[in-house]
């Protein structure tokens, strides 16, 4: 009977994956806006609380931390942007320089007896072509209908607002709804959620700064072109494990072989982005997150691909904080602890082993 009952809870779980999936993605345009105005509701309120205990009026203290929080946006977005833009202007360049470099690739290989590299010429430059003639185009576009985009989601600060001033409301009305006997978590989860979360943004986003800022100087010093694009790019991308530093890491390191012609150049960008990234492991992230709220690498992956399924670029986005706030949520209710296992990291199943040894001694 037990294999049945474990059958009948995978297939109920599947089901409620199914629908819940279903009504993510045909009602995203209501969840993906709430969904950003709740992450950042959870990251305005312990500044706005402070304020408030600086006789600031919360619903002015709302208002301070939204405008702090969207000019250091707006900022960073206006520098990559800036980045992306001279980027491309520089790009018919070093389309020029790749097809120079596989023409003489092409000599080389005939030289030593290989004769392959006429359809594999080809190939690469209909890839260029391509990416000239409908990518690169498409660029301001994008980024023109990304703007018309943040008009239509000026409805995201307005949720933050209602959401902050309605709280109480909110948080009473999950007393509600959740069972009896999950209230004495709640109240105790709840603050912790926001707390932690609060504090392992504010450290990710130092993270983010000083290892983008790392990287930059480490490009400028080699005489890497836009530099801080690629400096700041390859940070952001470390969330996605392994991959993301990959990713970072081949746009400038293709820059530098063609702009200098020179193997030394792109060797110095795995130098800058290996070094950075061992002081990332193992200083500047301990030191400025203390709570990790990290999920291993595998849910991490399913997840940004599961976002990207179901909402696009927003869900890779949102997913994986959504994600880590239920690994908070199941850490603190037993009920959940398969689930935080399965969330988890080795360091968590060591730590969960542990607790397990000192309850039988």
């Amino acid at each position: 009977m037990l294999p049945i009952a474990i059958n009948d809870r995978i297939l109920k779980g599947l089901l409620y994956l199914i629908v819940v999936g279903a009504i993510l993605h045909f009602g995203q345009a209501l969840f993906i806006p709430l969904s950003f105005a709740i992450l950042i509701s959870f990251i305005l309120y312990p500044f706005c609380k402070w304020l408030e205990r600086h006789k600031v009026p919360f619903v002015l203290a709302i208002f301070i931390g939204l405008v702090l929080f969207s000019f250091i946006l707006l900022i960073i977005l206006g520098l990559l942007i800036r980045q992306l833009v001279l980027f491309t202007q520089k790009w018919p360049q070093l389309q020029e320089k790749l097809m120079i470099s596989v023409d003489d690739l092409n000599v080389t290989l005939k030289e030593w007896g290989f004769h392959f590299m006429d359809e594999e010429k080809g190939v690469i430059g209909n890839i260029l072509y391509y990416i000239s003639n409908d990518v690169i185009p498409r660029i301001p576009d994008a980024l023109y209908s990304s703007s018309i985009s943040m008009v239509l989601f000026i409805i995201i600060p307005v949720y933050v607002v209602l959401i902050l001033i309605y709280k109480d409301l909110l948080v009473k009305f999950l007393y509600e709804v959740t069972p009896k006997s999950w209230n004495i978590h709640i109240k105790k989860i709840l603050p912790d959620v926001i707390i932690t979360y609060y504090n392992f943004i504010k450290g990710m986003a130092i993270v983010y700064l000083i290892v983008g800022i790392l990287n930059s100087i480490g490009l400028l010093i080699l005489g890497i072109p836009h530099a801080i694009f690629f400096g700041f790019i390859a940070s952001i991308l470390t969330f996605v494990p392994y991959v993301g530093i990959t990713i970072g890491a081949l746009l400038p390191i293709a820059v530098a072989w063609l702009t200098y012609d020179s193997i030394w150049y792109p060797v110095g960008i795995i130098i800058v982005f290996v070094v950075v990234q061992v002081l990332e492991a193992n200083v500047i992230f301990p030191v400025a997150v203390s709570n990790r709220l990290k999920i291993n690498a595998l849910v991490t992956l399913v997840v940004i691909i599961a976002g990207g399924i179901v909402w696009g670029a927003a869900g890779m986005i949102l997913f994986l904080p959504f994600t880590a706030i239920i690994k908070l949520i199941a850490d603190q209710i037993p009920e959940l602890k398969s689930l935080s296992i399965l969330l988890g990291t080795n360091d968590d199943l060591h730590k969960f082993e542990r607790e397990e040894k000192k309850i039988g001694a």
